[in-house]
């Protein structure tokens, strides 16, 4: 036999011929390898809860993106109608109020309109550039005009805003 095959003697021995001693530090060896390995077990049952919850969260404050991303076309045509309905009457009041309460609803369910002002900093990632434009007034690379407002549900971009930026 070499000596990579010779058995270890205690290790093969009854418990009754090995030394009191030897038999209480084998077992107190195999607790500390227990107790590590119980340790572990712990952890990561503690990360697959922790993992599970943020998942279930998730799927939760992301449940209403399909509906509320369907949603955004009525939004684009409430506000054609305010346009359209001029500058006062009982239309253009019913379809504001109509509005007003869509984005309140929606508002509740974590949709936020993105919708930049003429001047405003030009922002990649909520707006794309349909067109550079000449703009008196209005800084190089800023938004020059809004031509659709953007829509983010929570932190996930829907829908970006379709700007024209000023030109140099």
């Amino acid at each position: 036999m070499t000596t990579e095959q010779t058995p270890d003697p205690a290790a093969e021995a009854p418990a009754e011929d090995l030394p009191l001693e030897d038999v209480i530090e084998s077992l107190r060896a195999e607790l500390e390898q227990v107790k590590a390995q119980a340790l572990l077990d712990h952890a990561d049952l503690e990360n697959q809860r922790r993992r599970l919850q943020r998942d279930v969260q998730n799927a939760c404050r992301f449940a209403n993106k399909q509906i509320l991303g369907d949603l955004l076309p009525v939004f684009d045509s409430m506000d054609a109608a305010l346009v359209a309905a001029g500058d006062s009457g009982p239309l253009r009041e019913g379809v504001e109020l109509t509005l007003r309460e869509l984005r309140r609803v929606t508002g509740n369910h974590g949709l936020a309109e993105i919708a930049p002002a003429a001047g405003d900093a030009f922002n990649p990632d909520l707006h794309q550039a349909m067109s550079v434009v000449e703009a008196a007034g209005i800084a190089p690379g800023t938004v020059a005009q809004l031509f659709q407002k953007g829509y983010r549900l929570n932190e996930h971009l829907l829908r970006p805003a379709l700007v024209a930026v000023a030109g140099d």
